[in-house]
């Protein structure tokens, strides 16, 4: 009787302390990751439904996901937090902040070197191809961590097209086609028939890249640091002077500086836009009207065009925390175990067809193919037809852009071209003063950054 008193006491100790090893396991804080994000809503709240989603999967990591203003502002207050020693452990910069970027080694973790040290392993061969190579080292090894990758797209209101006398089902495919478009808005009384968002990324970058021109010498700068800017050319003076000679006509109409023009087609204020592929999110939930969306147009005059367009959007950055202060073993764990969840095939897919965004894999992608996804919503893959356009292979003038400084350098260009829409300047002198001017960025960061 007393030994079996005792059994049951042994039984009674081990069972309380099994669960109370299991309660103390369970009431471990997770690793608190911080990650800074610039996407407005319904973007934003989209990311941060993803960190949420990661959260939920497991129990040892918490990603905080914040958003922290624009990109531009974003990567200031990186900066100024890493220089504090407080920087987040997550920074998502726009891919023109790349070069920026990679230069900062002492703030950033390259994501090859992250997930080595984590012992995480992620297939960076099923990346799409021109996401791939715009985040990655010349050797190939990824810097940082694809995500929310775009391209440029138009979309345009369909019932403005009907009233026009157009046909809802055709984009126009060249410029010329898409001016005459304009003027048959304009002569049904639409009072803006077309805008931008994103001005130097659409009409300069992406112009060039779908005609196989040069943005800048060293193949737009992956070539090495000492580059020059190209966009004082033929094709790109004629372009830039038919934007200011319809901005004069009233057939195109200059919307702002950035993604300040994205509001215009959802809220019926334009017949046509060329905007970012993640545009899609916000012209779905707002938009009271029938709309589409086209490739971007080109000039069929010009050999070779069209080419792919380049992406857009943002990858994900590890970032230390100062230059005095580093990160846990646990906490580096946790910021790779999180970017190789955003690499599996369903949240990829999701992501993309939640957003618009370009599908991060080729799996995701085969994925949403398979689900029947784009026949019933047309217009969907039309990002993904267009970085395939031309036969899928990059060229030096169509696989991206790698410049320092090139936020500083975009803002340069536009406000050049807002003096030129203010009839301040020809289209010669607008890219005559970018140029000179963006060379001026262009010094000053190979200066700072000759010996890395």
């Amino acid at each position: 009787m007393l030994r079996r008193t005792l059994a049951k006491g042994a039984v009674a100790l081990t069972t309380a302390g099994i669960v109370g090893a299991g309660q103390a396991v369970a009431q471990q804080a997770p690793v608190e990751i911080q990650f800074w994000h610039g996407l407005t809503q319904p973007l934003g709240g989209m990311l941060e439904q993803v960190a949420a989603d990661f959260n939920a999967s497991q129990q040892r990591y918490r990603i905080n996901a914040t958003y922290r203003g624009g990109y531009g502002e974003t990567m200031v207050a990186a900066i100024a937090a890493f220089r504090a020693n407080n920087a987040p452990h997550i920074v998502q910069m726009f891919e023109v902040g790349t070069a920026t970027m990679m230069a900062a080694t002492r703030a950033t973790k390259p994501v090859w070197e992250l997930l080595q040290q984590a012992g995480v392993k992620i297939d960076f061969d099923d990346v799409l191809a021109g996401v791939r190579g715009y985040y990655s080292l010349p050797d190939g090894r990824m810097a940082s961590m694809p995500f929310n990758s775009s391209t440029s797209v138009a979309f345009y209101n369909k019932d403005m097209f009907r009233k026009a006398g157009l046909d809802p089902e055709q984009f126009p495919k060249t410029w010329p086609a898409v001016a005459e478009a304009a003027r048959k808005l304009k002569a049904a009384g639409i009072a803006n028939p077309m805008t931008t968002s994103w001005p130097t990324w659409l009409m300069v970058e992406q112009f060039s890249a779908i005609h196989d021109i040069p943005l800048a010498t060293k193949g737009n700068g992956f070539g090495g640091l000492d580059t020059e800017l190209a966009i004082n050319n033929p094709l790109m003076v004629r372009h830039m002077q038919n934007l200011i000679d319809w901005h004069k006509e009233g057939i195109f109409r200059y919307g702002g500086r950035d993604s300040a023009a994205d509001g215009m087609l959802p809220a019926g204020e334009c017949a046509m836009t060329f905007a970012s592929s993640g545009t899609r999110a916000r012209i779905k939930k707002e938009a009271r009207f029938e709309w589409g969306t086209a490739m971007l147009p080109y000039y069929d005059d010009v050999p070779k065009a069209p080419l792919n367009s380049i992406i857009g959007g943002a990858s994900l950055w590890a970032m230390n925390k100062g230059a005095s202060t580093g990160r846990s073993n646990a906490e580096w764990k946790g910021i790779a175990e999180f970017f190789a969840w955003l690499a599996k095939p369903d949240v990829a897919a999701k992501w993309h067809t939640d957003t618009g965004y370009l599908p991060l894999t080729r799996s995701g992608y085969e994925r949403v193919k398979a689900s029947g996804f784009y026949k019933e919503n047309v217009g969907a893959d039309i990002p993904i037809e267009q970085m395939l356009r031309g036969g899928g292979t990059l060229t030096e003038n169509s696989r991206g852009i790698r410049l320092g400084g090139f936020a500083e350098i975009r803002n340069i260009i536009q406000e050049e071209m807002e003096k030129a829409f203010q009839g301040q300047q020809d289209a010669k002198t607008l890219l005559e003063n970018a140029t000179r001017r963006g060379n001026v960025v262009l010094r000053n960061f190979e200066r700072a950054n000759r010996n890395g």
